[in-house]
């Protein structure tokens, strides 16, 4: 025991302390309160953000002329995408959007799909309330007239819309007040008409059909309603 506590021992154990003393002087001791680092860190970062002084201070992406800039040319794209090189179409759809901020054409042919299966299916079936909604009063005075000439003569409509494998807009017009945009759809359909008994009158229930159709649809860009409605059809051939 004497052997070990030798002088050179104790010399080194005595520098020892006094380095601890002075680490412990230095850095502090710890209270059981201390913020968690990753909070130090954030309030340190919050500090520096503080300092940062923008390098462009007067542009502002999110402001109005720049929201304005990025709707006109996402507008002017989809225009020229869309009117397929057809000049009166192009001036009409931009005729459109200088008055209806929310005029896409790409956003109204996606409307436009909707909206004509939602009508050929409630026609079929004789859903006259949705068909009220999206029909101009005249156009749904001409389908729901044909609704109940098919009801009187007990005929029923089997039918199931299978796609649209084409749709393009054919025409836009801004007449004053009025904004028009017709469309043309090519849809596949099966459709079969059948009389009380079941009989087959019209159409195949075991056959995909193809059928053309332009429509024209409008709304008064100054009325609160934002939505469009049919106002008139045209079956092609």
């Amino acid at each position: 025991m004497g052997d070990f506590l030798d002088l050179p021992t104790l010399i080194i154990i005595g520098v020892a302390v006094v380095v601890l003393l002075r680490l412990r002087s230095v850095l502090g001791t710890r209270t059981g309160n201390e913020r968690p680092p990753s909070e130090r860190i954030r309030k340190q970062d919050n500090a520096q953000d503080e300092k940062v002084v923008p390098l462009h201070p007067s542009t502002d992406p999110t402001s109005e002329e720049a929201e304005a800039d990025r709707r006109n040319r996402k507008i002017e794209a989809e225009i020229e995408r869309f009117s397929h090189g057809d000049e009166k179409l192009a001036d009409g759809m931009a005729a459109i959007a200088a008055v209806d901020e929310e005029f896409s054409p790409k956003t109204f042919l996606e409307g436009a799909k909707s909206a004509y299966e939602m009508i050929i299916t409630a026609f079929a079936s004789g859903d006259r309330k949705t068909l009220k909604n999206l029909l101009e009063k005249e156009v749904y005075e001409g389908f729901e007239a044909a609704i109940v000439d098919r009801e009187a003569q007990g005929h029923k409509v089997d039918f199931t819309f299978v796609g649209l494998p084409k749709i393009e807009m054919s025409g836009a017009e801004l007449d004053k007040r009025i904004a028009s945009v017709t469309i043309q759809f090519n849809a596949e359909v099966v459709s079969a008409t059948r009389d009380e008994d079941g009989n087959l009158i019209e159409g195949n229930g075991d056959q995909v059909n193809v059928i053309a159709d332009e429509w024209t649809f409008a709304r008064n860009t100054r009325a609160r309603d934002p939505n469009w409605k049919l106002v008139a059809t045209n079956q092609l051939d």
